[in-house]
């Protein structure tokens, strides 16, 4: 496309965001949410910083629960079961996004605001369940998802999560673009590697939880997505 960008020259066709710690820093809300509802299954489980930070390698709700569960040999009781109980989860998770818990990390409404006037297309591709990307837009934006992104793509609508590509490639294919007409935004190394393995240039925001990862590979590494949209001008 060629929309005015850096003189005229053509630029990415569509913005494609990761979630959690990437539009916002939801981890710590998460965290919250996964302990409230441990404690209302009665599973004396809780999980503290390290805990939940060590299970971030893990990609997927469901499958930190069942990771969790796994690596300890804990049993649920019998009448809970991990879709139940990581259902519980997001519906606590989304009461406190709703209640005003969460504001947007810096610089990412002002970007998806100058891409959106400069005529680019928007999409989301996460691990997280479209529930939290709904309750996450109206608290950011007051604004349904689908009036915010052309295209919602989610873990569960794929055969594997991060850093597998398969979410990327959905929403690529969704947009109707390839790889090369995109650009991706991450948090994490694991998101790193799920957008470039589907062929695109990737802005690496790291957020609190992922300040340690390994980054190389991205095509920016940027403490804040602040001014953003001047830099993709006049780079990409």
């Amino acid at each position: 496309m060629s929309d005015g960008m850096g003189g005229g020259r053509p630029g990415p066709g569509a913005l494609i965001f990761d979630v959690d710690g990437t539009l916002a820093e939801t981890e710590e809300l998460h965290r919250a949410a996964f302990n409230a509802a441990f404690a209302a299954h009665g599973l004396g489980w809780h999980w503290d910083r390290p805990t939940y930070g060590a299970l971030l390698a893990v990609t997927g709700g469901k499958e930190r629960i069942r990771a969790y569960r796994d690596r300890h040999a804990f049993a649920l009781p019998r009448e809970t079961d991990i879709a139940g109980l990581h259902a519980d989860k997001t519906r606590r998770y989304g009461r406190m996004v709703a209640e005003g818990a969460l504001c947007a990390r810096p610089g990412v409404l002002s970007l998806v605001a100058e891409a959106r006037g400069h005529g680019l297309r928007l999409a989301v591709a996460t691990t997280t369940s479209p529930d939290n990307v709904e309750a996450l837009c109206r608290a950011l934006w007051q604004r349904p998802a689908g009036e915010i992104f052309d295209v919602i793509a989610a873990g569960d609508e794929v055969g594997a999560k991060k850093p597998a590509p398969d979410v990327y490639l959905l929403a690529l294919a969704r947009l109707g673009i390839a790889g090369e007409a995109a650009l991706a935004f991450e948090d994490s190394a694991v998101g790193l590697a799920s957008a470039r393995a589907a062929g695109l240039k990737v802005v690496a925001c790291p957020s609190l939880y992922m300040s340690g990862d390994d980054f190389a590979g991205a095509w920016w590494l940027t403490p804040s997505l602040d001014g953003a949209w001047r830099h993709i001008a006049a780079s990409f």
